[in-house]
């Protein structure tokens, strides 16, 4: 997806001990990006990893070799699951029944510790989440309040979710409108852009401001952030950097609008981008922006230098399978790897994101790394892989990891899953191996959380999959 709809999770809670990356990984991938430290442990504290939606992890995956896959049914979709330096888990889940967004606290084995019931909102509403550097969950509530959801034991020993803080955004969110994305700058500043194209910024005092984006731009993905006090939103028609001014306001650095196509495409949830925009670079891990435009036919991988906007490269993407991406790009170094979802049968669609055209397609799949350099860029590789996760990237194993779908090109609820792992060099499949096959396991295009013990959390349509 960008924008991902799944999970709850198991892990350890053992201490933290942060390893250096293998030399290999480093030297091939070049910088990992920037640690904001407004947010939890790199690679586990955004849906896409870290403030700069890298989709990069530090921690190693499972690997190619046997696992073991253990489910965890929530009667929920969970499209976030972070950990904190705790080691516990944060699920963000939306119930099946009533679409209630539901907190879970997840330990190392057994059911959640405890869970946390939060104002319902739109479809989009509350998806995006990140943990801060006090391991609490922020978000935005259907009752547009910013809350921070932490957690602790009470004197019998059990644990309890609560909410530490709330901040009111009535006043500069309207009751028809809800958030989107939300992200921390690093100054401290919370973030967040709503449905309809608000952009606001919450201030370490509470103090809030917000600008409004042009008429019939919306924001249908989660945004991300850079060092320099640099903010990133990918609107239905274009892409913006902005950063606060004098006065705390938000303002617009430069605006980039690219193909947004004739119509929304089937297996994409908005007539625009479906692009998180992915912060990466060879100097200092921010050097470029980048998103995956519309375009009718062939779609482009669209990258730009951060700070001023500048077009670096527009390069075909996806032209072995879909011509169309709802996932973030991955983003490291010079190296960007995209994951076609065009004709992905997600069960619904947010409001007001309209017909598609054609109104279905067969979801053939397709990836693409493209390489970045000062003068243009050039494909690596472009493959058939029916990636149905957001792909993401361990700069520690050096593999990259997804679900892969297993039957026609035409989907049917009797397809089967893979749990695939990715050369990234080559883009050829290192492992394939069967996950439970039934509808109720459809990863529904989520990203996964690599924790930091090797293990891999899956959202699925019900629930999560634990990979170890």
């Amino acid at each position: 997806m960008s924008r991902n709809r799944i999970g709850a999770v198991v892990v350890s809670a053992c201490a933290l001990v942060m390893a250096p990356l293998p030399a290999r990984a480093e030297s091939t991938w070049g910088p990992t990006p920037p640690h904001n430290p407004y947010v939890g442990q790199p690679g586990t504290s955004t849906m896409h990893g870290d403030a700069e939606s890298s989709d990069t992890s530090p921690f190693a995956g499972p690997g190619t070799g046997d696992i073991a896959i253990h489910g965890y049914p929530l009667a929920a979709a969970c499209p976030t699951i972070l950990q904190g330096s705790d080691g516990l888990v944060l699920a963000l889940c939306t119930a099946i029944l009533g679409q209630v967004p539901t907190v879970y606290l997840i330990g190392p084995s057994g059911p959640p510790l405890a869970e946390l019931r939060l104002a319902k909102g739109s479809l989009l509403g509350g998806v995006y989440a990140y943990v801060d550097n006090n391991d609490r969950l922020v978000a935005l509530d259907g009752n547009r309040q910013l809350i921070r959801v932490g957690h602790e034991r009470d004197r019998s020993g059990a644990w309890r979710l609560g909410i530490d803080e709330s901040i009111d955004l009535t006043g500069v969110i309207s009751s028809d409108d809800g958030a989107t994305g939300l992200v921390p700058d690093w100054e401290g500043n919370v973030w967040f852009a709503t449905g309809k194209g608000r952009v606001g910024v919450v201030g370490p005092t509470g103090v809030t401001a917000a600008t409004q984006l042009p008429e019939g731009e919306l924001v249908a993905n989660s945004i991300s952030s850079a060092p320099g006090g640099r903010v990133a939103v990918a609107t239905t028609h274009a892409l913006y950097e902005l950063a606060t001014d004098d006065t705390g306001m938000p303002r617009i650095l430069w605006r980039a609008a690219y193909d947004r196509g004739s119509a929304r495409k089937p297996g994409q949830l908005s007539w625009g981008t479906g692009s998180t925009p992915t912060y990466f670079g060879p100097a200092t891990g921010a050097d470029y922006l980048t998103i995956v435009d519309n375009a009718d036919g062939q779609v482009h991988l669209l990258v730009y230098r951060s700070g001023s906007g500048e077009l670096v490269c527009s390069q075909p993407v996806l032209t072995q399978g879909g011509a169309g991406s709802e996932n973030s790009p991955i983003g490291i170094g010079r190296s960007v790897v995209v994951a076609s979802t065009y004709g992905y049968p997600y069960p619904a669609v947010p409001d007001g994101a309209g017909p598609a055209q054609p109104a279905s397609a067969p979801f053939v799949g397709g990836m693409t790394r493209v390489d970045v350099a000062e003068a243009g860029c050039h494909t690596v590789w472009d493959n058939r892989i029916r990636s149905s996760a957001v792909p993401r990237l361990s700069t520690a194993d050096g593999n990259i990891y997804t679900v892969s779908r297993v039957g026609a090109d035409t989907t049917t609820p009797l397809d089967g899953y893979t749990f695939t792992v990715v050369d990234p060099e080559t883009g050829s499949v290192l492992s394939d191996r069967p996950l439970p096959a039934t509808i109720v396991n459809d990863p529904l295009q989520t990203a996964p959380l690599i924790t930091r013990d090797g293990q891999l959390l899956q959202g699925t349509i019900t629930g999560i999959l634990r990979i170890s």
